[in-house]
C-alpha cells in the first residue's frame, strides 16, 4: 500500500499513484446543465453549474474561491443546491453570515481532500481498507468511505450520510464528486 502525506491529509493509496491519474476521464460529464471542461479549475467549473449556486456562494462567503483555484491537488466533494436545502431551515442563511465564517469554513474544508482522488481509487481504498476507508479532509474532519453497490458513500463525523451521484468531474487542480448531501464536522 503507497502512502501519500499532504501538508494538512494522509491519503492510504490501495493503488499507484500513476493509476489514480490514469483513471481520469477525457471527458467530464455534465453537471448542473453545464459542460465541466478539465482545463479549468474547481471555481471556474461550479460556477457554471446551475446546480451549485448555494455552494458556490458559500465558498465566496468564505473566501476559498483563491484556494480552490490554486494549484491543488483537490478532491472535492460538491452537494448540490438541493443536498443544501435538506439542512434544517435558516442554516445555509446562518452559515452565510459574516460572524459565522469560521463555522462556514469548516464545513466546506470538511469535503476537500488534497489529492486527486478518482472513484476508481477511492473504491479500491475501500476495497483495501475491508468495506471502510477513513478520509482525513483538509478542514481536519475524517469521513468514512464506503461503497453500496457500485455508489460511492461518505458519512460524516455525526453520521449523516452522502452518496457520489457524479463521479470524476476532472479539473485542471484535482476533481469534484457531485453528492447528495451536506457533510458536517462535529461541532
Amino acid at each position: 500500500m503507497t502512502r501519500i502525506t499532504f501538508a494538512s491529509a494522509t491519503l492510504a493509496l490501495g493503488m499507484s499513484v500513476g493509476a489514480a491519474i490514469a483513471g481520469s476521464h477525457s471527458s467530464n460529464p455534465m453537471v448542473g446543465g453545464a459542460a465541466m471542461l478539465p482545463e479549468r479549475n474547481i471555481v471556474e467549473n461550479a460556477v457554471n453549474s446551475a446546480d451549485h449556486t448555494t455552494l458556490v456562494a458559500a465558498v465566496k462567503a468564505a473566501g476559498l474561491v483563491d484556494t480552490l483555484m490554486g494549484d491543488g491537488p483537490f478532491t472535492v466533494f460538491a452537494p448540490t443546491n438541493a443536498a443544501f436545502a435538506k439542512l434544517p431551515d435558516g442554516t445555509v442563511d446562518k452559515l452565510l453570515e459574516p460572524a459565522m465564517k469560521d463555522q462556514l469554513t469548516k464545513v466546506l474544508t470538511c469535503h476537500v481532500v488534497a489529492a486527486d482522488a478518482m472513484s476508481d481509487a477511492i473504491a479500491g481504498m475501500i476495497a483495501d481498507d475491508d468495506g471502510m476507508h477513513n478520509v482525513p479532509t483538509v478542514g481536519g474532519c475524517t469521513l468514512k468511505a464506503r461503497m453500496d453497490g457500485d455508489m460511492i458513500t461518505l458519512e460524516d463525523e455525526n453520521g449523516g450520510m452522502a452518496t457520489v451521484t457524479i463521479a470524476d468531474v476532472k479539473q485542471s487542480n484535482g476533481v469534484i464528486h457531485v453528492i447528495d448531501a451536506v457533510l458536517l464536522p462535529k461541532m
